[in-house]
């Protein structure tokens, strides 16, 4: 697969100099479905592709490497290609599945659950997975100015309930570090938050962005640090992943996963099983295993209820408690995750 990596000239990488290898990874991508394919063994004849154009193909050329070659079910594959079958609308499929407008009171802050805010640090991404919550989220119309985000920390420091704050996106790790660092001392400086909580994809898809420099900060600050990464199927944790997370180890930060449960992807016990076997030999956590939220774009990743059952189940048997994560199902205006298993209430 490297070898087919469009090469760079000197020119653009003479420009590029002066950014980092994670900032230059992350512009390093595929934003075509032909190439993609192309670059897999793959003609487009066998694929019916043709997704939104409003969300459009992104994936890094690093995540790309780990696809299998001349297989058009690769998970990985399936996770980032657009297809017609987004284009099919069904009951239930929203734009904003999870109400997350009316819970968006101030530019950047999204405050839904008890002693916990979510701070919308960027719109911007890495990595366009297909399924993704947020891919119709106005993210130009709410993206704060300084000004606003100064409201926003008056409003955490209001509260005197809110403990946690939680950088999500977009990814947040795809700004650079002195505005992380920036957000960072902003939150420090709030007395009652005694935790900083990141949820990102590019550790996985990206991780040169684990630098020791974000490590430093993340180590340095007073407040307790927890990272939550999000990786679907054990073939997205290569050994660059792993080695990029062990820094983050040593450094005290808590290192857990979340998975969105994909048909065609990973809606196999085997599959989730091995799934948390690799999470814990690289020494993260697995923490959350979401149903599909009902986006518009999605549907074709939902799995049935009574195959989630089977799964959680099957789950139990096979690995110890502490590597079956949660099933849980995020609904608009619940006041927490809901649990999913046989009899609860939804």
């Amino acid at each position: 697969m490297k070898g087919a990596m469009i090469a760079r000239s000197p020119d653009a990488q003479g420009k590029n100099a002066h950014r980092e290898p994670w900032q230059m990874a992350l512009q390093d991508v595929v934003s075509d479905s032909d190439e993609l394919l192309a670059l897999l063994g793959l003609a487009p004849a066998a694929l019916a592709i043709d997704g939104d154009p409003a969300f459009p193909l992104r994936v890094p050329r690093a995540f790309v490497a780990r696809m299998r070659r001349h297989d058009p079910d690769d998970p990985l594959l399936k996770q980032v290609l657009p297809l017609t079958a987004e284009r099919a609308l069904r009951p239930g499929f929203s734009h904003d599945p999870l109400a997350e407008l009316a819970a968006n009171k101030l530019p950047g802050l999204l405050h839904k659950y008890h002693g916990r805010a979510l701070l919308i640090v960027t719109g911007h991404c890495g990595i366009h997975c297909r399924y993704c919550f947020r891919r119709h989220f106005p993210y130009a119309a709410r993206q704060p100015s300084r000004q606003q985000w100064s409201q926003v920390f008056d409003h955490i420091r209001r509260d005197d309930s809110i403990s946690e704050v939680i950088l999500s996106g977009g990814d947040p790790l795809a700004v650079p570090d002195r505005q992380l660092q920036w957000l960072i001392d902003q939150i420090e400086a709030i007395p009652q938050v005694s935790r900083l909580r990141i949820h990102s994809r590019l550790p996985v898809v990206i991780p040169q962005r684990i630098t020791a420099a974000l490590v430093a900060m993340l180590a340095d600050t007073r407040l307790q640090a927890s990272m939550v990464i999000h990786a679907n199927h054990a073939q997205e944790l290569d050994e660059d992943v792993a080695a990029a997370l062990q820094p983050l180890r040593r450094a005290g930060i808590v290192l857990l996963n979340q998975t969105v449960l994909l048909a065609g992807v990973n809606d196999q016990a085997e599959t989730l099983s091995a799934l948390s076997e690799r999470l814990f030999a690289i020494g993260v956590l697995p923490y959350y295993l979401h149903l599909l939220d009902q986006v518009a774009g999605a549907a074709h990743f939902e799995v049935s209820e009574p195959l989630v059952h089977g799964l959680r189940a099957a789950l139990l048997e096979r690995l110890p408690g502490y590597l079956v994560p949660r099933f849980v199902r995020e609904l608009p205006h619940a006041r927490s995750k809901v649990p999913v298993f046989p009899g609860a209430s939804p």
